[in-house]
């Protein structure tokens, strides 16, 4: 008997690895990569430039792909701005002047975090603007509920239900002793 439930343990505990082995091919697969796009003749042979020139690619916008960094777009366009990137960087340009010089040529739009100006005051307030509406509209709709309208008018008890409450009300209670 005692092997019977041995067997039974070990059964569990294959069924028990099997599912984790399982769920956890599943998950690798649901979790999203990051798609590195840099193509192997991109890559510069120096290592402190090339960790530069990956977070100026990271910060910088696909114009094709609209919603990725050029580090991660397999587009042409992309591959262009990473080999323009690391050409002004070859060239000793810093880091803010390589953003400088895609900003001028391409517009700020090609920068995935835009700065603080003029121009995108309205990029950066909505948020803001469609949370307070919507906690505005919040409580507009909790003081709707909260004021209600007075209740009709109480009728006054018959004579019956008068004396019955007085009856009611005039017998001592019990309830102490």
């Amino acid at each position: 008997m005692k092997a019977r439930r041995g067997n039974k343990s070990r059964i569990y505990r294959l069924r028990f690895v099997a599912v984790a082995l399982m769920s956890l091919a599943v998950l690798s697969c649901i979790v999203p990569m990051p798609a590195q796009a840099v193509q192997p003749g991109e890559i510069l042979k120096d290592a402190s430039l090339e960790k530069r020139a990956r977070k100026i690619s990271s910060q910088l916008r696909c114009l094709v792909c609209q919603n990725q960094s050029i580090d991660d777009s397999n587009a042409p366009l992309a591959h262009d701005l990473r080999v323009l990137v690391r050409e002004r960087l070859t060239a000793g340009d810093k880091d803010d002047e390589v953003f400088a010089y895609v900003v001028a040529r391409y517009g700020e739009y090609v920068l995935l975090k835009p700065p603080f100006n003029f121009s995108t005051p309205l990029l950066w307030l909505t948020p803001f603007l469609v949370l307070f509406g919507a906690s505005f509209l919040l409580y507009r709709g909790y003081r709707a509920r909260a004021v209600q309208a007075p209740p009709a008018a109480v009728e006054a008890l018959s004579e019956e239900e008068q004396a019955e409450l007085a009856a009611l009300l005039s017998t001592p209670s019990d309830v102490g002793d």
